[in-house]
């Protein structure tokens, strides 16, 4: 009896130990920037794999021994687990876990993870739901809020049900522990998909802002999550805040060498400031003799409903506007006044997530005009006239490695706000802007 204890506990000992090397294998991946500098990033993924192959070597040499204990399957199976793709040996290792021992928590959830690498949302989905049935925890709830946001969904009542769903999912596995940098990752990111979903309320915005911070704040390893820098860089993005965007989309690329998406972002915003700022100084290219003809039947009879005393303005307002020149406009909401114009450019660069139009005033002053939420098929065409209600202008400062861009914009949220040729827009010119991504496991 007495030796049956011994050789049970000497059991334990070694489970304890290959636990230990386990989580040895994830802090070398998740810390790996706290012992390697940043030019070491494309060398990452091969120095894990390397890692994970000596584990695997000091775990299959217990192989024998342990291979019907759930908690060494679950150790073989989180081990091979840490490759990005699906893997058919970790999936057979972590079935046989939580089906020799139900209640193992964590086996479900890396089992979730397998399901959602093979692209089986609603195999992750159950997963974590019954990793939670078992016991309330950080990581089955955190996941279940990155599946619900990858679900398909039949509408727009669905989709909204199912993001708040993944907010208050999110919301919960912080409260458990406001400690992890991961959860608040997470909570960014399902803040990030609500804004975009729902109605882009801007508090939602400032709030994903918020949690992506916090991430950063409480875990130093945050720093070196290249999907935070890229999530994070398509709201700054839509939010103007160019500077911020690219530096973002750059740390990105930086830190995951095989992902192309960040350099190509980073790419296509330059491309697009480029042209946004050239197209401004020389008003479209549009010869001088053209824009003079153009400009010579740019009248107040152009503001159309604007001239209304029962005209109700973007802020609520009621009364008409008074027409200003561009130069005239402070910066910020300009309140109870109308800039109007001629089309002059518009810029057609992928990745935007406006329609951009550059628009010159009587007084041959031209500004970027950028028109958000529009439906594909909308636009204004070279010699429209453009009316905006109260517009809300903006300075833009932006330096990016040896490149500097200088202009004033004008930002509109939706093109129903704008009167083109003296007439509103129909609701058929809008649709909600959206974002598309597709979330790494770590």
């Amino acid at each position: 009896m007495a030796e049956h204890e011994k050789l049970t506990e000497t059991h334990k000992d070694d489970l304890q130990s290959l636990k230990e090397l386990v989580d040895d294998l994830y802090k070398f991946r998740d810390c790996y920037f706290e012992t390697h500098s940043l030019e070491e990033a494309a060398k990452k993924q091969s120095d894990v794999t390397q890692e994970l192959e000596k584990t695997l070597e000091k775990l299959e040499e217990k192989e024998d021994e342990f291979k019907h204990k759930a908690e060494f399957l679950l150790l073989k199976g989180r081990c091979l687990n840490i490759a990005p793709d699906f893997s058919a040996e970790a999936y057979k290792c972590l079935s046989q876990a939580v089906k020799l021992e139900p209640g193992l928590i964590e086996g479900w959830n890396t089992l979730g993870e397998q399901h959602w690498k093979k692209g089986d949302l609603i195999g992750a989905k159950n997963c974590f739901t019954g990793a939670l049935q078992q016991s309330k925890n950080k990581v089955s709830l955190r996941s279940l809020s990155m599946v619900l946001r990858q679900l398909p969904v039949a509408d727009k009542v669905q989709q909204g049900k199912q993001l708040l769903e993944s907010m208050d999912m999110a919301r919960e596995a912080v409260q458990l522990d406001v400690q992890d940098g991961t959860s608040w990752y997470i909570l960014g990111n399902a803040y990030l998909s609500l804004f975009f979903g729902c109605g882009q309320n801007p508090q939602l915005s400032q709030q994903a802002f918020t949690a992506y911070a916090q991430s950063e704040r409480v875990d130093k390893s945050a720093s070196f999550n290249s999907d935070l820098h890229f999530n994070r860089s398509s709201l700054f993005q839509y939010e103007e805040m160019y500077g911020s965007a690219l530096c973002g989309y750059k740390q990105a690329a930086v830190l995951d060498h095989g992902w192309e998406a960040p350099q190509e972002k980073e790419k296509q915003l330059l491309e697009y400031l480029r042209k946004v700022t050239k197209l401004i100084q020389n008003k479209g290219n549009v010869k001088t003799r053209r824009l003079r003809s153009m400009l010579s039947n740019l009248n107040t009879s152009a503001l159309g409903p604007c001239s209304a005393s029962d005209f109700r303005s973007p802020m609520g307002r009621v009364g008409s506007l008074e027409p200003r020149t561009l130069s005239s406009l402070q910066h910020g909401n300009n309140v109870g006044v109308a800039a109007l114009g001629k089309v002059v450019f518009s810029v057609t660069s992928e990745g935007s997530m406006a329609f951009t139009f550059g628009m010159v005033d009587s007084e041959e002053m031209c500004v970027v005009v950028m028109v958000y939420n529009s439906a594909d098929g909308w636009g204004v065409l070279i010699g429209d006239t453009v009316v905006i209600p109260e517009p809300h202008v903006k300075q833009n400062s932006i330096t990016h490695g040896s490149e500097s861009f200088d202009f004033r914009s004008i930002r509109v949220d939706s093109p129903l706000l704008l009167i083109v040729n003296g007439k509103k827009q129909n609701v058929h010119s809008q649709t909600a802007a959206s974002i598309s991504y597709t979330p790494h496991w770590n």
